[in-house]
C-alpha cells in the first residue's frame, strides 16, 4: 500500500519534539550526529579499506615469499632458514605440516561478526589470489590476535600465523571512539547553552501567565539572550501600563460610585419620609433597580483585579454561594470533595459562582452545583439548572455585556445582561474559562474551568 506524501508529512510532524527546547536540541544535534556519521563511513569506506588492502597485499607477498623460497629448495634445511628469517624479520610463525591437505571448507562466521569480517576477507583473499599460483586456504576468526593462512605445498601444507595487524587496519575501533565521545561531549555542551537561553523563556512565559492571573511578578527580571530580554523589557513595560491603567480605571469609578449614591441615598431618603401610597412604592422600586443596576455596572468594570490570590477550599465557597441562593428561596443541592482546594481570589470566584447560581435559581426550581478535580489539570466547577436552557448556537451570545437573551430566560426583571459577563470575566482573570453545555437536568449547565 503506498502512503501519500501528505499523511507521511503529518506523521513525522507528530513525532517531532513540541517544546522549544526539544526542537533547538534536534536542530543542533542532529546535524552533528549526520556530521559524524558521515565521516565515520568515509573513514571506513576510503581509508580503512585502502590501509587494510594494503597491509592485505604486504602480507600476502611475505607468504608468497616464503612459499616460492621454499618450493625452490623444499628441504628441511631450507625451510628451517625460511622460518627463522620470517620470524624475525616479517612476525611470521611458519610451519610445515607434512602429509596435511587444505580444509575443505571456510571456517564458519558468526552471523553477527559478518559485516565487520566479511571487508577484510575480501581485502585478504583477492590479495593472496594476486600473489600465490598455489591453492590456499585462510582464517580471521579463530585466533584474536592472529590470521590462519595455509599454503599447499609440495609435500604438505605450510601454515602461515601472522600478527591481526599485518593483514588489516586494527586501530578502527579507536577513531570510532573518539568520534563518539566528541559528539557526546558536542551534545552536552549544547543541552547546556539550549537549556539555558530556554529557561530564560520559561520565566518569561511563566511570569505572563502569573500576571494573567492577576498575581505579583515583582520579582521578574529579564534574562537570556538579546532578543528574550527585549521581549522580558516589553513585557515589564506593558505591565506597568496595565497596571497604571486598572489603578486610573479604580481611581475613576471610586469617584462615580460616590458621586452617583450621594444622590441616591438622598432619593431613599426622601421616600422614606413621604407618605406612603402607590406611587411612592413604585418610586422605591425604581431606585432600588437603579441601585441594583449601578452595582452591576460598577462590579463588571471594576473586575475585582486588586484582590489577592488565596488558596481556598472550594466545598466551602460553593457552600457560602448555595447558602445566599436558598435564603433568596431557590432549591440547591451541592457535591464535592471538602479538601479540594484552588489557587483563586476568593471574592471574585465567589461573585462569579453567585451570579451563575442566582441566574440558575431564576430559570429553573433546582439548581445543583458540583467541584472536582480535571483529569488533564485543574479544577471545574459545573452549576446545572432544570429551566427551559439556551439554544446551543446562542450560548456565546450570553456571554456579551449588556446582551439579554429574550424568550425564557429573560423574565428577570433586575437583571441587565452582566451576570454571564462578569462570571466570564473572573474565570479567564483566573487563566480559566466558562462554557455552556445542555445539563443532564434539562436545563443549562455553565461549566467554570480553573488551572491547576
Amino acid at each position: 500500500m503506498r502512503l501519500h506524501p501528505r499523511i507521511v508529512g503529518r506523521w513525522i510532524k507528530r513525532q517531532m519534539p513540541t517544546t522549544l527546547f526539544g526542537r533547538s536540541l534536534l536542530i543542533i544535534v542532529l546535524p552533528i550526529a549526520v556530521m559524524q556519521i558521515a565521516v565515520t563511513y568515509v573513514f571506513f569506506d576510503a581509508h580503512w579499506r585502502t590501509v587494510t588492502s594494503r597491509l592485505s597485499q604486504g602480507l600476502a607477498g611475505d607468504i608468497a615469499w616464503a612459499v616460492e623460497s621454499y618450493k625452490q629448495d623444499p628441504t628441511p634445511e631450507s625451510f628451517a632458514k625460511i622460518s627463522r628469517r620470517a620470524e624475525q624479520s616479517m612476525g611470521l610463525s611458519i610451519a610445515l605440516q607434512s602429509g596435511r591437505k587444505l580444509p575443505a571448507t571456510h571456517r564458519d562466521i558468526p552471523l553477527f561478526n559478518e559485516p565487520f569480517h566479511a571487508p577484510i576477507e575480501r581485502s585478504l583473499s583477492r590479495a593472496l589470489d594476486d600473489r600465490l599460483d598455489d591453492p590456499f586456504w585462510f582464517d580471521t576468526t579463530r585466533y584474536p590476535a592472529y590470521v590462519d593462512v595455509r599454503v599447499a605445498v609440495p609435500g604438505g601444507v605450510m601454515r602461515v600465523l601472522a600478527p591481526r595487524d599485518r593483514a588489516f587496519a586494527t586501530q578502527g575501533h579507536i577513531f570510532v571512539l573518539w568520534m563518539t565521545v566528541a559528539t557526546v561531549l558536542l551534545t552536552a555542551v549544547a543541552l547546556l547553552f539550549i537549556r539555558n537561553q530556554v529557561r530564560a523563556i520559561e520565566r518569561l512565559a511563566n511570569a505572563a501567565e502569573v500576571f494573567g492571573r492577576g498575581g505579583d511578578v515583582a520579582a521578574f527580571k529579564p534574562h537570556g539572550a538579546k532578543e528574550v530580554r527585549r521581549a522580558a523589557s516589553a513585557f515589564l513595560a506593558m505591565r506597568s501600563r496595565i497596571q497604571r491603567h486598572i489603578e486610573q480605571r479604580t481611581n475613576l469609578l471610586a469617584s462615580v460610585s460616590h458621586d452617583l449614591r450621594t444622590p441616591l441615598t438622598r432619593l431613599k431618603l426622601e421616600l422614606a419620609l413621604s407618605e406612603p401610597s402607590k406611587r411612592t412604592a413604585e418610586m422605591k422600586d425604581d431606585v432600588a433597580e437603579m441601585e441594583h443596576m449601578i452595582d452591576e455596572y460598577l462590579a463588571f468594570a471594576r473586575g475585582e483585579g486588586g484582590e489577592a490570590v488565596e488558596i481556598v477550599r472550594l466545598r466551602e465557597l460553593i457552600d457560602e454561594v448555595s447558602q445566599g441562593a436558598v435564603r433568596a428561596g431557590a432549591e440547591v443541592s451541592v457535591e464535592g470533595d471538602p479538601e479540594l482546594m484552588a489557587e483563586v481570589r476568593p471574592n471574585a470566584l465567589k461573585r462569579a459562582l453567585s451570579n451563575l447560581v442566582m441566574n440558575a435559581a431564576v430559570h429553573g426550581e433546582h439548581v445543583a452545583v458540583a467541584a472536582r478535580p480535571r483529569p488533564q489539570g485543574g479544577v471545574e466547577i459545573l452549576v446545572d439548572d432544570d429551566g427551559p436552557g439556551i439554544p446551543e448556537d446562542r450560548y456565546e451570545e450570553a456571554f456579551k455585556a449588556f446582551g439579554r437573551l429574550d424568550e425564557a430566560r429573560n423574565q428577570n426583571a433586575k437583571g441587565v445582561g452582566l451576570g454571564l459577563a462578569i462570571a466570564r470575566d473572573v474565570a479567564r482573570g483566573h487563566g480559566g474559562d466558562i462554557t455552556l453545555d445542555r445539563s443532564p437536568l434539562g436545563g443549562l449547565r455553565a461549566v467554570i474551568r480553573l488551572p491547576g
